[in-house]
This record gives C-alpha cells, structure tokens and sequence, in this order.
C-alpha cells in the first residue's frame, strides 16, 4: 500500500505529498520540547505563588482531546494537563492506539463524546491532531447537538492522501498486517474502497451553525502538505510548529486554549508565534 495505491480521491488536483526531504523539518520537535518543558515548570512555580482563589475557574465546557494517525491518548498528555491548569475540563478520547479503521474510529469517538456530555451535561469542545482532527470533524457534522465546536491541528481535511511517504509506508504495513489476520488495524477498504470514501465524505461535510471551527496549520509541517489543513470553513491560525510538535508546543496550546474560550479570537496566538519567532 503507497500512495500509488491509495484511493485517487484521497489527493485531490492542488495537493500533493510534502516531499521527502520534507521530513528533516520534523527535527524542531526536540526544540519544541524543550520550550513545553520550560514553560511547565514555569508555571509550575507560578501556580504555586498564586493564591488559590486567584487561579482560573473551570470551564462549564468538557475538552476531549483526539490523538493522531499511530498515536495513542498518553501522545496529548502535555497539551491536557497545560489545559487543565489553564481551568479546561480535558477527557481523553480513549484512544490506544489510531491504527483502525476510521469509520470505527468515528463511531467509538461518537460514543465518547456522548459519554461525556451526558456526564458534564453539557456540549463537548473536541481538539484533534492530524488525523484525530479529520475525525473530529467528521463527527461534528453529524452531531452540531453534541458538539459545540473543533480544533484541529494539521488536519489534511481537504486531501488526506496528501502525507509524507514515511506515512504512507505505515499504512501499507497496517494493511499487510490486516491481511495476515492482525485485527483492529486498517483496511485495504479503509484506504482505497467504499469505506475510504465514506470517511473523506464526512470530513468534509458541511459544518451546522453554531459550531466554531478552527484549524491550526504550519507551512513548516514536514508530514502533510499545509494547504489541505486550510478548510475553507474554518478560522485558520498559523503557527511554526512541526508536525508531530503540535501536540506539546506552547505556541500551538496558546492558540488552542484561544479558540476553546468564547469571545477569544484564536488569532491573538498567531501574534504570540510572530512575537516569538520575529
């Protein structure tokens, strides 16, 4: 399974695979590590100089967050706890590992966030990464009764066959895997047949009013191409991040944390990166 095999749909015309050398500009995560690192015991230090009645209220809004294509809930963990501090009530998705079928996968988020709305009797604010973002959307759609709005963080909604050929390699390994009779895993349906087609049909589906939308991309994103995170039905906020760092880099949960407030623009985080990176 490549990307010549991958259903045609999945790279619409105007998109294509980063290529390959693409993927050096993932080595910023270490960098972007190290930045999350610093700025938790940062604020470790800070909240223990501030007064409890001083720290920020809980959010009346459930957070679920949505892990990306190979990873699992634990891959967010940085992003919930800075939420969390942040007055974010955060839930995992209770995603081992985002290896299965993505219908599956959009039936079982379903459920969780059912689970979770039913619990906090409230509509449910949805952050996913990568792929996690594509289901979240998906989700979204079907269910503006469930979910008040979405983040993603570089979603390819757009083309999701447009990723790095590294990624594509694992799909492939997912699909061989299937056929020798490892269950629980990928489809060669999941990627070239009906499935795969009913998959990118909900991502793009029409997003309801009243369920905010936005979508965090980088130009530096070394996995998938940039420009099919751009849906044109959301509010897109910029950041220089690398692919796998937006799960942990401050710069993107500062822009995450905008959008999951009312009456906060996210675009005040694209002026944090410019600050930062200037």
């Amino acid at each position: 399974m490549t990307q010549r095999t991958l259903a045609a749909f999945l790279t619409p015309e105007g998109f294509s695979q980063p290529p390959v050398v693409a993927v050096l500009r993932e080595g910023s995560a270490l960098a972007e590590a190290g930045r999350y690192a610093a700025s938790a015991w940062g604020a470790r230090g800070a909240r223990r100089r501030t007064p409890l009645g001083a720290r920020p209220e809980r959010s009346g809004e459930p957070v679920v967050l949505v892990p990306g294509f190979l990873a699992g809930d634990s891959s967010l963990g940085p992003m919930s706890r800075t939420l969390r501090h942040l007055g974010f009530r955060t839930y995992r998705a209770d995603v081992r590992a985002n290896v299965g079928c993505t219908l599956s996968a959009a039936d079982q988020l379903e459920e969780r966030l059912e689970e979770v709305s039913r619990r906090r009797g409230a509509r449910v604010r949805v952050v996913g990464h990568s792929l996690g973002g594509m289901l979240a959307r998906g989700v979204a759609a079907r269910r503006p009764d469930l979910v008040a709005g979405i983040v993603t963080m570089g979603s390819p909604v757009l083309a999701p066959g447009a990723h790095h050929v590294s990624l594509a390699r694992s799909v492939e390994v997912l699909v061989r895997l299937h056929r020798a009779g490892v269950r629980g895993l990928m489809a060669e349906d999941c990627v070239a047949g009906p499935c795969a087609r009913e998959s990118f049909d909900r991502a793009r589906a029409p997003m309801p009013e009243g369920v905010d939308f936005t979508a965090i991309f980088s130009r530096r994103d070394g996995i998938v191409d940039w420009r099919a995170c751009l849906d044109p039905t959301a509010q897109a906020v910029e950041v220089r991040s690398s692919h796998v760092g937006m799960a942990f880099d401050p710069v993107v949960i500062a822009a995450v944390s905008a959008a999951l407030r009312p009456g906060v623009a996210a675009a005040s985080a694209v002026e944090v990166d410019r600050g930062q990176t200037a």
